[in-house]
């Protein structure tokens, strides 16, 4: 199956536009601000124009509560450094259980995992499971600006500790229990927590993982840990015996007595106090702490939630993520908008390839989310989900991870539903919202995400820093945005965020990925810039490679490189992982090399072909081609990534060791 790039796939009808949040935005800037705008391309004009009314018609619009009236939307204007809502007291938290109030019996979260069945929470039960968990917390001496880190599933207790952490002004921080020891401790002794939440094992493709011994490891590394909140998750197992810390079940927490709504408090902190802290995947040095804002990810949650994601309070949010990755935090969006999220713990293909559709069809989704790699796994599979499974609810389907290909897109019209909005999105851990994003009034086409998002001014430069239109070039920011970091947890001077991301254009972020962006907005992401694929001065993206793969059935996943040779010049080699362990023969690389000379071009094609057991990838599901690229310059490998980091520790040895034969041949 081959899709034209661009190709018009959908388009909503006008009744459904006007059913838009983004419509109704519109309607009330005209009414409101003395403001009309014909066209998306209008809108996005202004709001990176006039960022301040931008940023403050947001704040009107979806009523953001603050103790305090904002003095400035937006202060110093300096990347980093930015200053927003200068004045404000807000929480987080509080704005997402205000829906309490009026709809206590409406569901906020549909879970289920590998070993418990599909089951609902009410706001009530949210609102009450959160204000106990809050009031224990402030027993135990934890306060604003404190840090609580979690080691937990993605289950509705997960949930509810972030919210009783960030309500009452606590930094929350998560990492997902596949995470190994090392990788967490990495991770959390950056930020020196109080407590942790910890559950005694998890479930993932039908095999229990005992965590207790992990998490005694992590617990007694890091000593500012004071107490450890236990939960018997997985098999009603004990917590072992920490050096230092105090245990409390989780279960006492359900003996507490209930706190109502209006004797309870939430803690509104200042413009500048932390949220959350998240991690850089840390496949090439120590993670970066990353530390967001509570009012940055309030506004930033409500434009991107309400109008790019069209989030209402009749939806039902899905999307395939772990407590490690940012979108298990953007999933927050939806109970933000009064609508529900679905959590589900466990393999993607837990008891066959279509596992997520039958979530998303117990809990009547109306958006479904996964990472277009998990996409391609169904398709390589022949799952059709209009015929298994009742789609009837799905209007929106979310793809974020990687880059989506044409293919991508075409199938969930031929194997889902004809009338369906298929958006794709990519920003980063560093914002926790995306960059480029769906728009809901926007057609629909083949590989292409619809537009830059509001309020964010994303430029195209080439190689000489000029900014290019129309071409593929690196992607940068020109202006503040709300949710960009605060800062990174312990980085003195701010030197390695200014290192990391405006070293290269002062003044301007470089977020490290190829993007173009064509006559009418629409935007493609083309990989990782810092893994660049150039060919003699021609710069090439991994993901157009990747896109002809997808289609030779022999092929189940595949990554590509290209480092310089020391005669000045390029090495590309392509690693295969081929369907049932198939041998790769000559009819094979030829197929494939011919397959990558027409569909692409002569320089698409690779020096050589070689098959691989496995394919790695980070906890977050990116292909680890930085690791791979920087192994076959001659790196130690472990300056080049952590086993922890990765989601089968195993997938990189057969890397490793290539390139030690190869660099011993080229010695000899």
């Amino acid at each position: 199956m081959t899709v034209q790039e661009g190709a018009l796939l959908w388009e909503g009808s006008p009744q459904f536009h006007k059913s838009t949040n983004i419509h109704a935005y519109m309607v009330w800037l005209e009414r409101t601000r003395g403001l009309a705008f014909e066209s998306y391309a209008e809108l996005h004009a202004w709001s990176v124009r006039d960022l301040e009314a931008f940023w403050a018609s947001i704040w009107d619009h979806f009523g953001v509560m603050s103790d305090t009236p904002v003095e400035h939307v937006l202060g110093r204007r300096e990347m980093p450094g930015a200053e927003w809502f200068l004045g404000s007291r807000v929480n987080y938290a509080e704005h997402i259980l205000r829906h309490e109030r009026e709809h206590p019996d409406d569901v906020v979260l549909h879970h289920s995992s590998e070993i418990r069945p599909h089951a609902t929470t009410s706001w009530a039960e949210l609102g009450h499971d959160v204000r106990r968990l809050a009031t224990r917390l402030r027993a135990l001496g934890i306060g604003p600006g404190d840090r609580v880190c979690s080691y937990m599933p993605n289950i509705p207790e997960t949930v509810v500790a972030m919210l009783a952490v960030t309500a009452i002004g606590a930094v929350w921080s998560s990492a997902a229990p596949e995470f190994g020891p090392d990788t967490v401790k990495d991770r959390f002794s950056q930020i020196e927590p109080k407590l942790i939440f910890a559950a005694d094992g998890y479930s993932f493709g039908g095999r229990h993982f005992d965590r207790r011994e992990e998490t005694r490891q992590i617990v007694d590394a890091i000593p500012s840990i004071e107490h450890v909140i236990w939960l018997n998750y997985a098999g009603e197992a004990d917590p072992p015996g920490f050096a230092h810390a105090a245990v409390t079940p989780w279960s006492e927490l359900y003996a507490l007595p209930d706190v109502a709504l209006e004797d309870f408090r939430f803690e509104r902190v200042p413009h500048d106090h932390p949220l959350w802290i998240l991690f850089s995947s840390g496949t090439t040095g120590l993670p970066k702490a990353i530390v967001h804002s509570h009012v940055g990810i309030i506004v930033s949650q409500f434009k991107g939630g309400a109008l790019h994601s069209n989030l209402k309070p009749s939806s039902v949010m899905f999307f395939y993520s772990t407590t490690g990755w940012m979108m298990w935090n953007a999933l927050m969006r939806a109970p933000l908008m009064g609508g529900a999220a679905v959590l589900y713990d466990g393999s993607p293909v837990f008891e066959g390839f279509d596992r997520l559709w039958k979530v998303a069809e117990e809990a009547g989704a109306t958006s479904f989310g996964a990472s277009p790699t998990f996409i391609e796994l169904m398709r390589k599979h022949g799952v059709v989900p209009k015929e298994t499974i009742d789609v009837s609810s799905i209007e929106a389907v979310s793809l974020s991870g990687s880059p989506a290909t044409p293919e991508t897109f075409s199938w969930f019209y031929e194997n889902v539903k004809e009338d369906l909005w298929v958006m794709s999105a990519s920003g980063g851990t560093e914002f926790c919202t995306g960059l480029v994003v769906g728009v809901p009034t926007l057609p629909v086409h083949a590989g292409e995400i619809q537009a830059v998002g509001l309020g964010i001014d994303v430029r195209v430069l080439d190689d000489d820093g000029n900014e290019v239109s129309g071409e593929v070039g690196e992607l940068v920011v020109a202006q503040p945005m709300p949710s960009m970091p605060l800062y990174f947890w312990g980085d003195a001077g701010d030197q390695r965020y200014r290192e990391t991301y405006f070293s290269t254009y002062p003044g301007l972020w470089r977020h490290g990925d190829f993007i173009k962006i064509n006559d009418h907005g629409g935007c493609y992401i083309y990989g990782r810039s810092d893994s660049t694929l150039n060919r003699y001065g021609v710069r090439i993206g991994s993901s157009e490679i990747y896109r002809t793969m997808e289609g030779i059935e022999e092929v189940l996943d595949s990554l590509v490189v290209c480092i310089e040779t020391a005669n000045g010049g390029f090495y590309m080699p392509l690693f295969v992982k081929l369907r049932d362990g198939g041998d790769l023969t000559p009819a094979l690389r030829e197929q494939i090399n011919t397959a990558l000379k027409t569909e692409r071009s002569p320089r698409h094609v690779p020096d050589e072909i070689r098959a691989v057991p496995d394919i790695p990838y980070t906890l977050t599901g990116k292909k680890m081609e930085v690791p791979v690229r920087k192994i076959l310059m001659g790196l130690p490998p472990e300056k080049c990534f952590s086993k922890d980091a990765t989601r089968d520790g195993d997938a990189m040895d057969w890397f490793v060791d290539f390139a030690a034969a190869r660099l011993a041949a080229m010695d000899a």
